[in-house]
């Protein structure tokens, strides 16, 4: 075996029995794969004047058009304060558009609008091409386990969010 590497488990099993140092070396692997995972829409979101809220909020109402500000606001887990600030900008800045909604007058549905998803195109083009890269190099089996170990990780709330985006839903 070549210096540095360590043996690949065969199974699951081998798994269950981690030790301390390696349960934070997965921690501190996984803080700084986000930070190369946030590192490029950080630097396009700079240019913008803009944040990690602002990409997670075009980020989700792209993926669910016409998603209600109380939908977002479960999907997020942020304050109400927090997101109407965040829309506000993106709203003022025409990126975000908020229509009333046709059965309940209360509900605002949320759109981009054709300059927003540019900019979530932009933002989501420069993390799929991270993680295209990092899958190529892992390999399938490594991709299925490490989309098992994620889901493994959120709570049954969050996995429901998840679990609805992935089938199409909001």
């Amino acid at each position: 075996m070549a210096e540095g590497t360590r043996p690949t488990p065969k199974t699951g099993r081998s798994l269950l029995y981690l030790t301390d140092e390696q349960l934070r070396r997965g921690i501190e692997a996984m803080f700084f794969a986000y930070r190369g995972f946030t590192a490029d829409p950080d630097r396009i979101l700079e240019e913008h004047g803009y944040g990690r809220a602002h990409h997670r909020t075009l980020h989700f109402i792209h993926r669910a058009p016409g998603t209600t500000v109380n939908n977002l606001l479960s999907i997020l887990g942020v304050t109400k304060q927090s997101l109407n600030r965040v829309l506000r900008t993106l709203i003022t800045d025409g990126l975000v558009e908020s229509r009333v909604g046709t059965q309940d007058k209360r509900e605002r549905h949320l759109y981009l609008t054709e300059t927003g998803s540019e900019l979530e195109r932009q933002l989501s083009d420069a993390q799929r091409e991270r993680m295209r890269a990092a899958y190529r190099a892992a390999g399938p089996e490594a991709v299925a386990g490490f989309r098992q170990v994620l889901e493994a990780m959120m709570d049954p709330d969050i996995r429901r969010h998840f679990n609805r985006l992935s089938d199409g839903g909001a």
